[in-house]
């Protein structure tokens, strides 16, 4: 099988950014099998990419060599590096945007070296291409740099029991149709409380009337907020970090 080689960054589409990275992994590992996962990741955010990484990454074969590249601290001390975790490959910046490789048992990663002449507000081009391609080649992780056992790691906050019984969760991020996902796990017969509004956890966006609010259970198996043919978080003032409620039924 082909060489797999996907690309999750932030550098949009309208200035070559992507083009370059796609030449580059090409033009030295030219098997590649390129997949764009995205490259509208909100710029500079980190936890975005982090949590969309976290939805696929597994979801490719064994031998799959994962490009991701949100990085606001180009340049810096921040360290580049490449993963092995399960079976498949990383590169990125060590500042959280992997976690969801390396919080895996048995993850290693290494330090990448950064080449002399690595333009230092293009690592994805300089650093990171290169690395991929190596690793779609057939490199081994060790020969691609020096271990490093503290990796820079995010958790997605967990939910709390509170003093009244509820389950407290936040939105954890806002994907493109205005859904608020949040880190409430599904509960059979929970209803969501969003200020001063009720909603119980329905199974799809048919189960109401075009325009109504919402909380189903997402394809991740967390709890979110949808309004049926329309924006929770415009609607609702929904955006990161907003508090939810969770009250489970009783029996």
């Amino acid at each position: 099988m082909r060489p797999i080689v996907t690309l999750l960054s932030d550098f949009g589409t309208a200035d070559g950014y992507v083009a370059e990275v796609k030449g580059t992994v090409l033009s030295r590992a030219p098997e590649s099998v390129i997949v764009d996962v995205a490259h509208d990741v909100p710029a500079h955010d980190i936890e975005a990419g982090r949590l969309a990484l976290a939805r696929y990454w597994r979801k490719f074969p064994s031998g799959t060599v994962h490009f991701a590249v949100v990085d606001p601290g180009v340049g810096s001390a921040r360290r580049p590096l490449a993963v092995e975790s399960d079976g498949r490959f990383l590169v990125g910046p060590d500042n959280g945007l992997l976690s969801p490789a390396l919080l895996l048992a048995g993850a290693k990663a290494v330090e990448l070296p950064i080449p002399s002449g690595a333009a230092p507000t293009f690592h994805g081009r300089d650093v990171f291409a290169p690395a991929a391609a190596l690793l779609a080649a057939g490199s081994h992780l060790d020969a691609l740099g020096s271990p490093v056992t503290d990796p820079q790691i995010r958790r997605t906050r967990e939910a709390r029991r509170i003093a009244d019984g509820a389950i407290e969760g936040v939105v954890i991020t806002v994907d493109r149709f205005g859904n608020a996902v949040t880190n409430l796990l599904a509960a059979h017969g929970g209803v969501v409380e969003v200020g001063q509004l009720r909603l119980p956890v329905l199974r799809t966006y048919a189960d109401v009337a075009p325009g109504t609010p919402l909380a189903l259970v997402g394809s991740s198996g967390l709890i979110e907020i949808a309004v049926r043919d329309g924006n929770a978080a415009a609607l609702l003032g929904l955006g990161r970090d907003a508090t939810v409620l969770l009250r489970t039924a009783r029996r």
